[in-house]
């Protein structure tokens, strides 16, 4: 999902004619114990982690921000999330705690 993600931010930049993909997503990917870890640059973005979750019959994808996450950190985080929950469709539960539903696109 995420390497769809970035090919779709690559598009756009491209519909645009500049980096759009290095603006949108600022993030270095390194994946550890089947966790991918988002490494920010340091300054404006510090980072996140991704893990796809189990319990009995009910799978979610659980997104995490790193400590001392900044808000473009949250907003980068948001904005994923919510391209991935109308992907795949089902319901997202922000980290303000409110919850967004979709179907499936």
């Amino acid at each position: 999902m995420l390497e769809r993600y970035r090919a779709a931010l690559r598009k756009t930049g491209e519909q645009l004619g500049w980096a759009y993909e290095q603006a949108a997503f600022s993030y270095t990917v390194h994946e550890r114990d089947h966790v991918l870890y988002l490494q920010g640059d340091g300054r404006l973005y510090k980072g996140m982690a991704i893990a796809v979750r189990t319990a009995g019959e009910e799978t979610w994808i659980e997104l995490a921000l790193a400590p001392r996450a900044t808000h473009g950190d949250k907003r980068k985080a948001n904005e994923f999330s919510k391209w991935m929950t109308k992907t795949l469709g089902g319901e997202l539960r922000l980290f303000s705690g409110r919850t967004m539903s979709f179907g499936r696109v």
